[in-house]
């Protein structure tokens, strides 16, 4: 099963998210403000939006609730959870635009290329405000439940934020070892994604060992997730990855493919050192990085990081159709070109 069948076996999942997304969303905030257009344009909820693509993958919603369904709850009724989990996720990427100079998103001008970067701050701090308030004021969640879920989003966004921090740190390092570049997109990316599975199990009330399990599972996922985004950012196709390739390369980002290129070959650390020249061309580093076989170290890489995902998966025991589907979901990641 590749990618895209494995995600339209799930929508069921899919659209109550998108569905849940867009009514949090437009009516929280004012309709009059440029607030809610900014943050209706970013997520691909305005009116000019006639692409699914343009509203992202959902894959953080998506785990909470399977996480949910997997470990005996009723799914459904962990929405608010689901939604907040997105809104995180699109804060982080509102403001990770802006520092990266990114001036593409999902195939269209980013927040801060298209109102300025002021405003954009304004349109991220917004989204975590929102995410903050979906939760504390869902009645069908325990008081407990609320202040246990609030805990582990902030506990995720302030290692998302160190993971973003070493990622600008990085760029003004000539180099990086395997272990430091992990321990960055754990932050980035890992943590997030643990806290999304780990959600989806607070609110099943299963055990503390349990839901452990969960959050240890979506953190091993973010990692083998971002591998495979590394390698998108150099050999995926801009119009299905919506993102510009090689702009990566050009801030001196430590993405895995740069870091295993700069350490085989000293003409690429050259090169490297000059990265915002004008002259440079990304063919060259590509061809660079497919004659010291980078490409194939990356795929085995990858393959591991997914054995390790699985292996965690089997630990949290989801169950039923949802469990299947998470298992679907881990396997073909393998595969995605965007």
């Amino acid at each position: 099963m590749s990618f895209d069948k494995s995600f339209s076996s799930l929508e069921v999942y899919i659209s109550f998210v998108r569905d849940a997304i867009a009514s949090e969303v437009l009516t929280s905030v004012n309709d009059t403000d440029l607030i809610r257009r900014m943050i209706a344009y970013h997520m691909g909820l305005d009116a000019s939006n006639s692409n699914d693509h343009i509203t992202g993958k959902h894959i953080r919603p998506l785990l909470t609730l399977l996480c949910a369904d997997g470990s005996g709850g009723s799914w459904r009724l962990a929405k608010s959870l689901s939604v907040a989990v997105e809104l995180v996720h699109n804060f982080s990427l509102i403001h990770d635009d802006i520092q990266d100079e990114s001036i593409l998103r999902r195939g269209r001008d980013t927040v801060w290329h298209k109102w300025g970067a002021a405003q954009a701050i304004n349109a991220g701090d917004a989204l975590f405000a929102l995410s903050h308030l979906i939760v504390e004021k869902d009645e069908n969640l325990s008081v407990e439940c609320r202040l246990e879920a609030l805990h582990i989003i902030d506990d995720a966004c302030l290692s998302l934020i160190s993971g973003q921090t070493l990622d600008l740190e990085f760029e003004d390092l000539d180099s990086i070892s395997i272990e430091q570049y992990l321990n960055m997109i754990g932050g980035k990316t890992g943590a997030l994604i643990g806290a999304a599975t780990e959600l989806g199990a607070l609110f099943s009330g299963v055990s503390k060992e349990h839901q452990r399990n969960y959050r240890e599972f979506g953190y091993q996922l973010g990692i083998a997730y971002q591998v495979r985004d590394d390698m998108l950012g150099i050999w995926g196709e801009v119009e299905k990855t919506g993102k510009m390739v090689g702009d990566d390369f050009h801030s001196r980002k430590k993405t895995l493919p740069i870091v295993m290129g700069l350490e085989r070959s000293d003409k690429l650390r050259r090169m490297y050192n000059q990265a915002n020249s004008d002259h440079l061309v990304f063919e060259d580093v590509v061809q660079i990085l497919e004659e010291t076989d980078v490409v194939e170290d990356i795929k085995h890489f990858e393959f591991n990081e997914v054995e390790k995902t699985l292996s965690k998966l089997s630990n949290a025991c989801p169950r039923g159709y949802a469990g299947q589907a998470l298992d679907d979901l881990v396997r073909n990641l393998l595969g995605r070109s965007y």
